[in-house]
């Protein structure tokens, strides 16, 4: 998918750039900046040395050297102040200014850390508003594979009062679950109970039971391509349709679910097409589905929601909520370690 939350050690990003969060000078300091810098190894502080500094906001690259990446994307970030002093702007420019430069030199993935979040005192959620907003803007107009790199999850916080709602909401539908299957199984063991008490004359099969299984009979004289000519819409011909009935472009639909162009194309061009769960919810997120027609979206799939799945309970959460912005729904997945909506 397009845009990826991963928690892994930046310097270890097997992709075309990955950006340091640097300060003024480029020559390297504490958190990211310096364990880039050491990895990388003295060379990188001799062309950073030529580079005579960066200002807030702007960008400026230079070699991987003993990195994985090709190219290390240098970006001062703003301290934090309260937000009134530009903050958010300043932040704004260090990913779009960085994403340009990825894009001048043909990188096709580059891997970010969460700016400013660390030393410099931003909040955490709202840098990472602040990135996934820069970067969900920058996909819908260009190709490319972005990482946004969490080192821990005390690096991470979607807000506290989201994690406490989506927590309750998780809670009460556990119990529901619990107690369905307290009841479904109190309830078979009536039916074979009532089973073994009953008697029935298994020879006589009267004119009514016989009719039920005409149907069956008539199926089974039928040939195997009258057969498969009663199976049912597809999830590829399902999703074309709610794509028109929406009225929306298949662009729009793709990158809205944060899926890969080349893997739209394969659902499109083959109607049999078989997706991950992931991706089948993505795009019903996409099309702001009600929970009725995303669970029958999944269906065509092979696929349903459980609330036995704590990733089901908080995909039905936010559809219940009317929140169908599919990088909060990732943030919050990843913040209770669940899989990504997406490819």
């Amino acid at each position: 998918m397009p845009l990826q939350i991963v928690r892994n050690d930046i310097t270890k990003m097997e992709c075309d750039a990955i950006v340091n969060a640097a300060n003024t000078t480029l020559l390297g300091g504490g958190g990211v900046d310096g364990a880039i810098h050491r990895a990388a190894g003295k060379e990188l502080l001799f062309e950073c040395m030529k580079l005579h500094g960066c200002k807030t906001g702007n960008a400026k690259i230079t070699g991987g050297y003993k990195l994985p990446s090709k190219h290390i994307i240098h970006t001062v970030g703003p301290v934090w102040r309260g937000g009134g002093h530009g903050e958010k702007e300043l932040l704004t420019s260090c990913y779009r200014n960085s994403l340009r430069l990825a894009k001048e030199n043909n990188c096709e993935s580059v891997a970010f850390p969460l700016i400013s979040s660390g030393i410099y005192g931003y909040p955490k959620d709202k840098a990472l508003r602040v990135a996934v907003d820069t970067i969900t803007e920058f996909l819908a107009e260009n190709e490319m594979l972005v990482y946004i790199v969490i080192f821990d999850k005390k690096s991470f916080d979607i807000g506290e009062k989201l994690f406490a709602d989506i927590s309750s909401y998780i809670d009460d539908h556990y119990v529901e679950a619990e107690h369905q299957y307290d009841r479904r199984m109190n309830r078979s063991v009536q039916i074979l109970n009532e089973t073994r008490e009953f008697r029935v004359e298994q020879e006589t099969v009267n004119d009514e039971e016989a009719s039920f299984a005409m149907p069956i009979e008539n199926a089974a004289s039928a040939s195997l391509e009258e057969v498969l000519g009663m199976i049912d819409e597809s999830f590829s011909e399902m999703l074309m349709r709610k794509i028109d009935e929406k009225g929306m472009k298949d662009s729009d639909c793709y990158k809205k679910a944060n899926i890969d162009r080349k893997l739209f194309s394969k659902i499109r061009s083959n109607k049999l097409y078989k997706p991950s769960k992931q991706t089948a919810v993505a795009f019903a997120i996409a099309l702001e589905l009600p929970l009725a027609e995303t669970k029958e979206l999944l269906m065509k799939a092979g696929f349903a929601l459980s609330h036995s799945s704590k990733s089901d309970i908080i995909i039905e959460y936010f559809i219940a909520n009317g929140i169908y912005d599919i990088f909060v729904i990732n943030e919050a997945l990843f913040s209770f370690d669940q899989k990504l909506l997406g490819v």
